[in-house]
C-alpha cells in the first residue's frame, strides 16, 4: 500500500512573489515625487482592472457562488489590504518621523500568526520558531542602519502604521482562506476590482489630483504589471499551497530585494549590520521553504480545509 502523498508545499514561489515586489521601490519613488501617493495607488488599480477586463465576468460568477463570509473576505482583501493599507502606512509617514511605520511594520508577522490561529486554525510548532525568530531579528537588522537605537514617536502615526501592518497581515491570511473557494486568478482579479473603487475613495478623500500627466504613464504601467499584477498573481498561487503562518514569513523576500536594488540603482548604502541582517533574512526564509517541502514534520500544522477548490 503506497504511502500517501506530501502535501504540495509553495513557500518559495510566496517568497519569489514578495521579491518581485521588492522592485516597487524602484519604480515607485520617482512617481512619488511627481504624483501624490494616492493617485499613484488609484492608477495601478485602474491599469490593472483595464488589463483584467475580459475575466471579471468570471470571477464575479465565482463571487456569486461564495458565503457571505467569504464575500466580505473579498471585500476586505480588495479594499482593506491593497488601498486603506497604503493610505495609511504612507499617513503615518506623513505625520510622524521615518522610522515608526518602519519599525511598527515588522509587527505583521504577529498579527498575520493570530489572525491565521483564530481564522484557519493554523497552529505554530517549536520548529516554526527556528525560522521565523531569526528571520525577524533579520528583517529588524535590515531596515536600520543602527538597530540598537530606534526611536517610536507621535502615537498617532504609530496607530496608522499598526493598523497598516495589520490590514496587510489580514490580507495574507483572508486571502489563504479565499484560495480554498476561489481560483488564484479570479482571486487577482477580485482583489483589484474591489480595490480600485475603494483607491478612488481614498483619492477622493484626500483631495488630489487624478491627472498623472503623460510622462507618468510608462512608469505606472510598469508598476502596475510588475510588482503589482504579476507579483500578486504568483503570490495567489504559492498563497493556495501555503500556510499563512508560513507565508508571513517568505514575504520578507520583499525587503531583500528592495535592499539589493537601493544599493546596485539608487546609490543607498547598507551599514553592516543590515549586510547582516540580509544574511539572515535570506538564509532563514530559504531554510523555511527547504524544511517544508522535505521534512515530515511541518513548521506550521493547518485545519484540513473543506470544499476546496482542485
Amino acid at each position: 500500500m503506497n504511502a500517501p502523498s506530501r502535501p504540495v508545499d509553495r513557500t518559495w514561489l510566496v517568497a519569489c512573489a514578495a521579491a518581485l515586489w521588492g522592485t516597487d521601490g524602484l519604480l515607485r519613488k520617482p512617481l512619488a515625487d511627481a504624483l501624490p501617493s494616492a493617485t499613484v495607488v488609484l492608477w495601478e488599480h485602474a491599469i490593472v482592472v483595464l488589463v483584467l477586463l475580459p475575466w471579471l465576468p468570471r470571477a464575479v460568477r465565482a463571487l456569486r457562488a461564495c458565503t457571505w463570509r467569504e464575500r466580505l473576505a473579498v471585500l476586505a482583501v480588495g479594499a482593506g489590504s491593497s488601498a486603506v493599507a497604503t493610505a495609511l502606512f504612507t499617513s503615518a509617514f506623513r505625520l510622524g518621523d521615518p522610522i515608526t511605520p518602519l519599525v511598527l511594520q515588522k509587527f505583521q508577522p504577529v498579527f498575520a500568526v493570530l489572525a491565521a490561529f483564530l481564522l484557519l486554525g493554523e497552529r505554530i510548532t517549536a520548529r516554526y520558531l527556528v525560522f521565523a525568530l531569526p528571520a525577524l531579528a533579520g528583517a529588524w537588522l535590515l531596515a536600520f542602519p543602527d538597530p540598537l537605537h530606534v526611536k517610536v514617536a507621535a502615537a498617532q502615526a504609530a496607530l496608522l502604521a499598526l493598523a497598516a501592518a495589520a490590514l496587510w497581515a489580514a490580507g495574507t491570511v483572508l486571502g489563504r482562506l479565499l484560495s480554498r473557494r476561489l481560483a488564484p486568478w479570479d482571486l487577482t482579479v477580485l482583489r483589484y476590482a474591489v480595490g480600485l473603487p475603494a483607491a478612488g475613495v481614498v483619492a477622493a478623500a484626500q483631495g488630489v489630483s487624478v491627472v498623472p500627466g503623460w510622462d507618468n504613464a510608462l512608469g505606472l504601467v510598469l508598476l502596475a504589471l510588475v510588482p503589482g499584477l504579476l507579483a500578486l498573481s504568483l503570490y495567489y498561487v504559492g498563497l493556495r499551497a501555503t500556510p499563512a503562518a508560513r507565508a508571513t514569513i517568505a514575504e520578507l523576500a520583499f525587503p531583500v530585494t528592495a535592499a539589493l536594488l537601493g544599493v546596485s540603482l539608487l546609490g543607498a548604502r547598507l551599514s553592516g549590520s543590515q549586510w547582516l541582517g540580509f544574511a539572515v533574512v535570506v538564509a532563514a526564509v530559504t531554510a523555511l521553504g527547504w524544511h517544508e517541502r522535505t521534512s515530515r514534520v511541518p513548521a506550521v500544522r493547518e485545519r484540513v480545509p473543506e470544499n476546496a477548490v482542485t
